[in-house]
């Protein structure tokens, strides 16, 4: 069933397009019962809270195009966090129109423990696939975000 076809005509089971995203919401819902067991959390949370933590003090822009996640769906994951108070904003001086996000120490507390979490659904995925699957796993993805430009 290669390229999605069988005998000419299209096969959504077999369109990598679909089978790729089938297989990342399968992950990431299994990951979501984690941490929505563990602090109650949406994924536009988990997601945003990941990024801020990963790479430190963000825009809500930059939230979006790291996370891939709609501008209203971090809008209302910021407003969620901050009310948490794992998030602080602020004001940026030179754009005024524009707010820095940042972790709180309760918010860098929270995704290092949601980190540890992480590395245990990371290493469960690791251990289904077998180090030889999950290392072509790796260099596919590697190659279709290069093809993506991401």
């Amino acid at each position: 069933m290669a390229g999605g076809k069988k005998d000419g005509a299209f096969e959504l089971e077999g369109f990598i397009p679909f089978r790729l995203n089938r297989a990342a919401e399968c992950v990431s819902l299994d990951f979501a019962k984690l941490y929505r067991r563990a602090y109650g959390m949406t994924r536009p949370q988990w997601r945003t809270l990941a990024n801020l933590g990963q790479h430190g003090r963000l825009t809500a822009r930059q939230v979006c195009d790291l996370s891939m996640q709609h501008k209203t769906k971090v809008s209302r994951a910021v407003a969620d966090l901050e009310a948490r108070k794992w998030l602080k904003r602020t004001v940026n001086p030179e754009d005024r129109r524009e707010e820095w996000l940042e972790l709180t120490a309760k918010g860098r507390a929270v995704f290092g423990e949601l980190s540890s979490l992480g590395q245990e659904q990371d290493q469960k995925l690791r251990e289904a696939l077998g180090a030889q699957n999950a290392k072509a796993l790796e260099t596919a993805l590697a190659a279709l975000e290069k093809l993506s430009g991401r």
